[in-house]
């Protein structure tokens, strides 16, 4: 497959393929594509097996635009839109295998709904960690 035609909107990469087909990718997947503007999207070049964007140092595969998941889950979401949070450290925080936890968030595994909850749970744990520094102010440097 090989896209031969792209647009944007305000959430999406839209592109059509050779066949006439239209699919789309969120930009949520490519947060320097969704920040640019649109003279910096319009510089990009077609290759053998994607679309590149030199100046932004992006690179969206033909192959991407089949893929299932088009919008991220709320968890790849949230991870996506914190990446402050190490996914390792979170892991064990929760006492989940880290492993689990990135492939969770990049897609390759979906966590049950008892999983969700329990990620949730400990996303809320975290919140309650932060929310209970104190950083004491001496007014010295």
């Amino acid at each position: 497959m090989r896209i031969r035609r792209i647009w944007f909107d305000k959430k999406f990469l839209y592109g059509e393929d050779s066949e006439g087909r239209e699919l789309k990718q969120s930009l949520a997947w490519y947060p320097e594509l969704a920040e640019a503007s649109e003279d910096q999207r319009n510089v990009y070049r077609f290759g053998f097996e994607g679309i590149h964007w030199p100046e932004l140092g992006v690179d969206v595969s033909f192959e991407s635009f089949e893929y299932e998941d088009a919008i991220p889950t709320p968890l790849q979401a949230f991870f996506m839109s914190h990446s402050e949070i190490n996914i390792s450290g979170f892991g064990k925080l929760a006492g989940i295998n880290p492993t689990l936890i990135r492939d969770y968030v990049n897609g390759f595994k979906k966590p049950s709904p008892k999983r969700v909850l329990e990620i949730q749970e400990a996303i809320r744990n975290l919140g309650a960690i932060y929310s209970k520094i104190d950083f004491q102010v001496t007014g010295t440097e």
